[in-house]
């Protein structure tokens, strides 16, 4: 389904389900032999959600890479594992240094909330379509998993006034916050991706830490590849259940997430993903067709401190 202006959605449709799909990757990530991650939210989230397809791959009655001879599912697994573990350490980083507010823009069936270590006084935003925060709240409630920090969730769509909202959740701009935008950026218009540094940047004290990841070519590579891995598990009889995420990015040029952090007064810092795999110990081997995928970065950024005139 492609994208529409003002197109809203759950966790069994649209971005949504993109999200549920991200959830079943981390399950299988969390279930190898010598994980980087343990999410054991992951796979009872899946299942509530109820796509077929990921219920049964998060079971095991279906091998995520079953007949992909070119390797896109194993690596998707390896990415989401890396990218999870990769943000998880920002967090842990970032709570070390003393921030204790943290903030997971469009945070799907991210349970970070509820798995990591949260130092005592810590308090998480997750922002986040209402239905998407809804269904993810309750399920977890009936799960009886608590929050290991202070939670308070924002129902809001971040292309209408999402920083309202979250003050309105008790959110505090004096005080330095890690923000985290995950897997999010190839969903916005290029104009919304800078929108979105914008208001992170009025929203942030000096000190503030913010994690994300940059496509140089929009995702249009992995759109590719994810569109070549659907027709592969269509082929198994799952057509109605897998969504074309490749429809539902944003494509156009736009300006690097790096380069317009660092306009805002942001000290930006980056490693490729073949970089951010040899840190954790895995090698990023891709066929040919799947070499555009090396050029995505990890980026870290801290907020500077501001100058006498108030500017940073």
């Amino acid at each position: 389904m492609a994208r529409t202006e003002g197109d809203t959605w759950d966790l069994a449709s649209s971005v949504g389900a993109t999200a549920t799909m991200v959830a079943a990757a981390r399950a299988v990530a969390s279930r190898e032999a010598d994980p980087l991650i343990d999410d054991p939210y992951a796979a009872p989230l899946v299942r509530a959600v109820g796509i077929d397809f990921f219920t049964r791959v998060v079971d095991g009655e279906i091998d995520f890479s079953s007949g992909d001879e070119s390797g896109t599912a194993e690596l998707m697994t390896d990415v989401m594992a890396v990218r999870t573990r990769f943000f998880d350490d920002f967090f842990a980083d970032a709570m070390a240094a003393g921030i204790r507010q943290a903030v997971i823009l469009a945070s799907g069936l991210d349970s970070r909330a509820y798995r990591l270590d949260w130092p005592a006084g810590t308090t998480v935003f997750e922002i986040d379509q209402p239905a998407v925060i809804e269904f993810k709240t309750a399920t977890l409630a009936a799960l009886g998993a608590a929050p290991s920090a202070r939670l308070h969730t924002v129902a809001a769509d971040l292309r209408d006034d999402w920083a309202a909202a979250l003050r309105g959740a008790g959110f505090d701009p004096a005080a330095p916050t890690a923000w985290i935008a995950e897997g999010l950026l190839v969903y916005l218009p290029p104009d919304a991706q800078d929108r979105l540094f914008d208001e992170i940047t009025r929203l942030s004290a000096p000190g503030s830490r913010l994690a994300t990841e940059f496509h140089p070519d929009a995702g249009a590579s992995i759109g590719q590849r994810s569109r070549a891995l659907r027709a592969q598990w269509e082929s198994q009889g799952f057509e109605a259940d897998i969504p074309d995420v490749a429809s539902l990015f944003h494509t156009g040029e736009r300006t690097p997430a790096a380069d317009y952090l660092g306009t805002l007064g942001w000290q930006v810092s980056g490693r490729s993903r073949p970089e951010v795999f040899a840190h954790y110990g895995r090698e990023f081997s891709v066929t040919e067709s799947l070499a555009a995928l090396r050029d995505s970065r990890a980026l870290t950024a801290v907020l500077r401190e501001r100058n006498a005139d108030g500017a940073h």
